[in-house]
Order: structure tokens, then C-alpha cells, then sequence
């Protein structure tokens, strides 16, 4: 009938979650103000946000595929319960209330601050002068048959497009708009998607800046030159750039020059002039940063296997990026006790 063990006595000492736990109530007490502004004193009772932001962690921590699976886990499962914050004999939320409760925080800046206060943290692991930047495809949560004519000119209910035309330009998908028809890569086939683009340090690959936007042709560009952008403000030194051969454009090596950035971009000379010249390559930290290109590609792998950045369940381009921006604050996180854990020596490694 009674039990003296404690939630806090049930969890390893060396749970790998105690560590993320520490951090995380770090980050979510300088973001009280924020929380005390999104709910009213008055009104029906609701699930404290914080709550809410440790319960999405723990589903992208684990890869659990729905909310109504994460209300159902952290019910029974004693180390989700810890980790949110709730008691042994605390009641249990509805998913649907968990669900409206969530849709509260993505329409507001809240991954943005939770995103830059998990940054702070991890400060003194990042470099502060040499990046790589790519995007990657996200998948949207609409279907082929769903991608219609915006005159309603299709006959049909969408299953059968064989030999129609289909751009962006005159068609739309019904369930969601903001999704656009794109392909990665020559060869594939195209999807509904979003674009996610991320800034990623060269030292240990942490993200430090991420957003997501329409899929087009010139969108990782101009991401990556916002990014670089918002970086540089404030900044007098020039920093490093790493990118793919899809960068090698004269608009974009040009402008990134004019925010005092060096562009260590991979060269397209493939049946064309490359738009980088010798004054950039032969310089030793041109090879440096391509040899550590591979660091983005790890993080956009762990967010599309382990995270729910493969195909989103949201809709619209604004929840996608808080997802996104979420998710990656959920992978500097993750990472963050290994390297506090990690003797001094081993975290300078060369960048540029």
C-alpha cells in the first residue's frame, strides 16, 4: 500500500538524462518571464509550459511518434515522469489537452529563446569564427493527391496526374499550402517539402543558428546569408564559411565577402569557371573546413533518424520552424554533458 522509494531514488545516478535534466531546468528558469506572459492568471487551470517543453524533449530524445503516445508513455514509464517534473501519484493529462496546451507555444517565439538560451550554455564549445552551413529536405504532412490546381481546372479527385504539368506556380496542396513541390537532387522524385537550413559550428558540429522556408531553388542561399547575416551583426572579425558546390554562385560569394565572411566553398568547375580563386584555396583553412563539412551532415541525420524532422506532423511554415528550431536546440542539448564531461585538452580541435 505504500512505497518509500522516491521518484529521484528510482533513476540511475548515472542516467544519461540527469545531466540533460540539470541543463534544461537551467535553460527554462531564465525563460519564466516569457512563460508568464503566454498564460492569463484567470481561466481553467493548464499544463505549465514547462511541462510541456520537457515532455517534447523527451519525444524527440526517444523518437516517440505521436502526442498521444508521449501522454500514454510518460503515464506509466517512472523516468519520463521524472523527467518532466510530475509525482508519483500526479494525474495524468488528456492528449488532446496536452495537444491544445502545445499549440499555445508554436505560436509564439519560444523554441527561438529556448534555442539561444541552450547556445548559452554550450558557449565554450563552440567556435566563434568558422561555420558550415547546407539545408536539408523536410518532407511535408500533405500527400501527391493533394497538390491541385489553384483554378480548380483538374478533373478528377488527384489520384491520376499522369502527363499533367504540375508546378508551384499553378498549383497548390489543399491540406497545406505552404508545402512546396521540390526535389534535392537530379534523379529523385519530387515531394511536398519544406527546406531547413542550418549554421553549424566546426568544433563539435553543435547548430548554432537554424530556420526552415519555402523549398525552392535559391532558398539555401538566401537562408544561409540571413544566418550569416544576423552572425556578423555586431562583429567586427571575418569569419569562415563552409559549403557545398550548390553555393558556388557569384551572388553568393560576392555577398557573404561584403558581411566580412570567407567562403570555403567546395568549387563547381564542372563545365563552368569556379567563382573561388586561389587567394581562397590555397590557404590551409580552405582544406581545414571541407574536411569538416561532415559535421552538418551528422546533425541533419540524427534530426531526421532520432528526431521528427524526416516528415513533419505539423502544418504550415511557422510550426515547422519551431520544430525545427526546437529540435535543434533538443540536439545541442543531448550533446552538451559528453563534452562537459570530456577532459579540456580534447575539446580544441583544429576548425580552420
Amino acid at each position: 500500500m505504500f512505497s518509500y522509494v522516491s521518484l529521484e531514488q528510482r533513476v540511475p545516478q548515472d542516467h544519461p538524462l540527469r545531466a540533460v535534466r540539470k541543463l534544461t531546468d537551467t535553460v527554462l528558469r531564465t525563460l519564466s518571464a516569457e512563460f508568464d506572459a503566454l498564460y492569463a492568471d484567470s481561466g481553467r487551470p493548464s499544463i505549465a509550459p514547462e511541462y510541456i517543453l520537457r515532455a517534447l524533449l523527451l519525444q524527440v530524445f526517444y523518437s516517440v511518434r505521436s502526442e498521444r503516445l508521449l501522454v500514454e508513455q510518460i503515464d506509466y514509464n517512472l523516468l519520463f515522469r521524472w523527467f518532466v517534473g510530475l509525482g508519483m501519484d500526479d494525474a495524468m493529462w488528456n492528449h488532446a489537452v496536452f495537444s491544445k496546451n502545445r499549440d499555445r507555444l508554436l505560436t509564439s517565439d519560444v523554441a527561438q529563446q529556448f534555442f539561444a538560451e541552450v547556445n548559452k550554455q554550450a558557449k565554450r564549445f563552440m567556435s566563434d569564427d568558422h561555420f558550415t552551413v547546407d539545408g536539408t529536405l523536410i518532407q511535408a504532412w500533405a500527400s501527391q493527391k493533394s497538390f491541385r490546381s489553384k483554378d480548380d481546372s483538374d478533373d478528377g479527385d488527384g489520384t491520376d496526374f499522369r502527363g499533367q504539368k504540375r508546378t508551384n506556380k499553378t498549383h497548390e496542396s489543399t491540406t497545406d499550402p505552404d508545402a512546396r513541390l521540390y526535389k534535392k537532387s537530379y534523379g529523385k522524385e519530387s515531394k511536398l517539402s519544406y527546406l531547413g537550413h542550418a549554421l553549424v559550428e566546426n568544433r563539435n558540429g553543435l547548430i548554432s543558428a537554424a530556420m526552415v522556408t519555402h523549398a525552392d531553388g535559391y532558398a539555401e542561399r538566401d537562408a544561409a546569408l540571413l544566418m550569416l547575416e544576423q552572425k556578423q551583426q555586431g562583429r567586427s572579425r571575418r569569419i569562415t564559411v563552409g559549403a557545398d558546390k550548390a553555393y558556388d554562385s557569384n551572388d553568393f560569394v560576392c555577398t557573404v565577402r561584403e558581411l566580412n565572411v570567407t567562403p570555403h566553398v567546395t568549387k563547381n568547375d564542372k563545365g563552368r569557371s569556379s567563382n573561388l580563386d586561389r587567394r581562397t584555396t590555397r590557404q590551409p583553412g580552405y582544406a581545414v573546413s571541407l574536411s569538416r563539412r561532415w559535421l552538418i551532415e551528422r546533425s541533419f541525420g540524427w534530426l531526421k533518424q532520432t528526431g521528427p524532422l524526416r516528415q513533419v506532423k505539423l502544418r504550415g511554415l511557422a510550426k515547422v520552424d519551431w520544430l525545427f528550431v526546437f529540435s535543434c536546440a533538443a540536439h545541442n542539448l543531448i550533446r552538451l554533458p559528453k563534452l562537459i564531461a570530456q577532459p579540456p585538452g580534447k575539446l580544441m580541435e583544429q576548425c580552420a
